[in-house]
């Protein structure tokens, strides 16, 4: 079996190829559009609950088309969700006909583990931090100098609100994952990745500042668990790299012993110091 595909193909047939698998993803959200805007409202419904939660029983609009166009984000933020993985699919599909055997069974589990990492990603910001946010950011209402301070969030901004949250830490959390395919293709190391600690704590409060709500609380909240996964992806690496060890040293043992074997099935009974054979009347 050949490890990669050694047809050759004009640039027209690629473009062609590409095309379809470009029709197929768009094809795909289209549809995904289509039924999620239909439950927009049940959606968005979904998506306050940390609001409600956090004690705010009231949103608002100002423009009177803002609540219109709030339902249509909602629909294509969901419908991005949820094409994903037939998205993903299809870049596979066109990017691994060009790839070796090796390193198809080296990119397709972490291909595979993508969104199972977003999904986390996105429900730790739902279920830990957002509730944690929130209170914090809507403690600031109360009495002040006699004036009464009210938060009043429009339904256009808490709608960025969220989405700026579980993007970010869906993506966030695909950092062992990057940090893996990094390693295997040779581009960084375990030892690089664990001297380097001091570096990837700067590189992820830029990173934490960056996906987050321009607030100091929100920031620690992600920088603390990406930096976590930091340290897991390199106690993976060095996971992988005693598990390939183990097996490199079980496949010398299995080799040698064959080779014995083989040794003595060619070479026939042991031969004495003598040179006569064992049970033999004499020298040859």
């Amino acid at each position: 079996m050949r490890d990669i595909d050694e047809s050759k193909q004009p640039l027209l047939d690629h473009l062609i190829e590409l095309r379809r698998r470009v029709l197929w993803s768009v094809g795909t959200l289209g549809v995904t559009f289509g039924l999620c805007l239909t439950q927009a409202r049940p959606i968005f419904a979904f998506l306050v609950q940390p609001l409600l939660r956090a004690g705010q029983g009231k949103i608002i609009y100002t423009d009177i088309f803002e609540a219109f166009f709030v339902e249509v984000k909602v629909a294509l933020f969901a419908a991005l969700m949820l094409s994903f993985p037939v998205i993903a699919t299809q870049l596979w599909r066109f990017v691994a006909p060009g790839l070796y055997a090796k390193e198809k069974r080296t990119f397709l589990p972490f291909l595979l583990l993508t969104p199972f990492f977003f999904v986390a990603g996105a429900a730790f910001a739902y279920f830990v931090t957002m509730p944690f946010a929130l209170h914090y950011l809507l403690s600031y209402q109360g009495n002040i100098g006699g004036i009464q301070q009210e938060a009043l969030p429009g339904v256009g901004n808490y709608l960025s609100f969220v989405t700026r949250f579980l993007f970010g830490f869906g993506v966030a959390f695909l950092l062992p994952i990057l940090l893996m395919i990094l390693e295997r293709a040779g581009i960084v190391t375990r030892d690089q990745l664990a001297r380097s600690r001091r570096y990837a704590i700067v590189i992820v409060l830029a990173v934490s500042a960056v996906l987050t709500p321009p607030d100091a609380v929100s920031m620690i909240l992600l920088a603390g668990p990406l930096y976590a996964l930091y340290e897991l992806a390199i106690i993976a690496i060095r996971i992988t790299h005693w598990r390939a060890a183990r097996r490199g040293d079980s496949a010398a043992a299995d080799g040698s012993d064959d080779g014995g074997e083989v040794a003595q099935t060619f070479l026939g009974p042991e031969t004495p110091p003598g040179g006569g054979r064992v049970g033999g009347s004499g020298p040859i």
